[in-house]
């Protein structure tokens, strides 16, 4: 089924706002937004952020998903405003290509996962292969759903996986124009 490109009117009175870090009090504030919009056929999620926990916003994303397929006559749709950073292109993926828009001049900022992380070896041997074996995967599985999230973002455009993970280490910043001219976003607002 082909989505028709929705006009601005559409866009008049998001029922979720969501500004600021992407954390579990956003994820609360969502929730209660996402549910309180349970009676309308169109939800409209407005965000602006600098980015956040990536796991909450495919939290949020995962909500959404299930909704949309849970109930496929209720579209849900994306409005970045100002910044769409990071963990917001994370929850922005979850939404499909004709569902994501942005109003003008909005600046998207895609980069790869970060770590933090001191590993102190220390101990027995066969231990301090354990905990390196352990930093190891828990980068590797980072990675995957990075990249899963990256292969979400990029269907329907022109834009390839390969092409993101090249860009994403240095901070791809695309402003709405280039995002649309791409065919990451549906349309600017």
């Amino acid at each position: 089924m082909e989505l028709a490109t929705l006009p601005a009117t559409a866009f008049k009175s998001p029922p979720i706002s969501l500004t600021g870090v992407v954390d579990y009090a956003m994820y609360t504030n969502f929730r209660s937004q996402f549910d309180n919009a349970s009676d309308k056929d169109l939800v409209v999620i407005e965000m602006s952020t600098l980015g956040g926990d990536p796991e909450v916003a495919r939290m949020m994303g995962e909500d959404v998903r299930f909704a949309s397929e849970m109930e496929p006559q209720r579209r849900f749709v994306f409005l970045g405003k100002a910044v769409i950073y990071s963990a917001g292109v994370t929850f922005m993926s979850f939404f499909a290509r004709p569902n994501r828009y942005l109003a003008r001049g909005t600046r998207l900022m895609i980069h790869e996962r970060k770590l933090s992380k001191s590993l102190v070896i220390d101990g027995p041997l066969t231990t301090c292969i354990a905990v390196v074996r352990a930093t190891l995967n828990e980068i590797e599985c980072s990675i995957t759903m990075q990249n899963e999230g990256f292969q979400n973002l990029v269907v329907g455009s022109s834009v390839t996986l390969d092409e993101v993970k090249e860009k994403a280490p240095s901070n791809w910043y695309l402003e709405a124009q280039e995002a649309k001219k791409l065919g990451l976003i549906e349309a600017v607002l």
